[in-house]
C-alpha cells in the first residue's frame, strides 16, 4: 500500500514508518519550530508525533503527511498553551550559522525576538481551531482554500475565524505593549 493514498493505520509496518519519517521530519520540524520559535522545543514536538505513530496511537488516515503536518502544528501550539511563554531560538544559531555582520541592530534583533516571544504568547492564548488556522494562513502561509480542506471547513468559516483571530491578537499585542511601558 503506498503511503498516503488509501486509509491506512498508521503503524502498518516498520518499512512504511521509516518512509514516513524520511519524507515528513523535516516539514513536521519546520512546523513546529515556525511556531515554538525553539529548535529543541520543534524536535520534542517531532519526536512525539512520530512515537505516537510507532505506538500506534495515531488514527487511521487518508493522507499521512497532511495527518503529521497537523498533528506537528497542534503539538507545538499544545506546547505553547503549556508554557505561556516559549523562548525564541534564532533559526540561525539552531543550524549553527553566524548572523554576524548582517546589517540589523542590536536593539532591532531584541525588538524582533520581543515581538515574536509576545506574538507566541498571545497564539497559545487563542483557541485550538483559530489558533491552528492563523498558524496555518500566516507561518505556513496556506491560502484559505487549502486551509479549508485541510481543516475539513469552509472557505468562508476560515476567513471569518482569521479576520476575528487578527483582531484578538492586534489587541493582545497592544495591551503586552502596554504592560511592558
Amino acid at each position: 500500500m503506498a503511503v498516503g493514498s488509501a486509509i491506512m493505520p498508521l503503524t502498518e509496518n516498520r518499512e512504511q514508518l521509516s518512509e514516513l519519517f524520511r519524507e515528513h521530519h523535516r516539514r513536521v520540524l519546520t512546523a513546529a519550530y515556525r511556531i515554538t520559535g525553539s529548535m529543541a522545543d520543534a524536535e520534542d514536538v517531532a519526536q512525539v508525533v512520530f512515537l505516537r505513530m510507532i505506538g500506534g496511537n495515531g488514527p487511521p488516515v487518508a493522507n499521512a503527511g497532511s495527518y503529521l503536518y497537523r498533528a506537528a502544528i497542534n503539538g507545538a501550539l499544545d506546547l505553547l498553551r503549556r508554557r505561556k511563554t516559549a523562548a525564541a531560538e534564532p533559526l540561525e544559531e539552531a543550524a549553527g550559522i553566524a548572523t554576524a555582520g548582517r546589517g540589523s541592530s542590536p536593539e532591532a534583533e531584541a525588538s524582533s525576538r520581543e515581538l515574536g516571544d509576545w506574538l507566541r504568547l498571545a497564539i497559545g492564548e487563542l483557541s485550538p481551531k483559530a489558533a491552528e488556522m492563523f498558524t496555518l494562513r500566516y507561518v505556513e502561509e496556506l491560502g484559505n482554500r487549502e486551509i479549508a480542506q485541510l481543516m475539513g471547513t469552509s472557505q468562508a468559516v476560515v476567513a471569518v475565524t482569521l479576520h476575528q483571530t487578527r483582531s484578538r491578537l492586534k489587541k493582545r499585542l497592544m495591551q503586552l505593549e502596554q504592560e511592558r511601558l
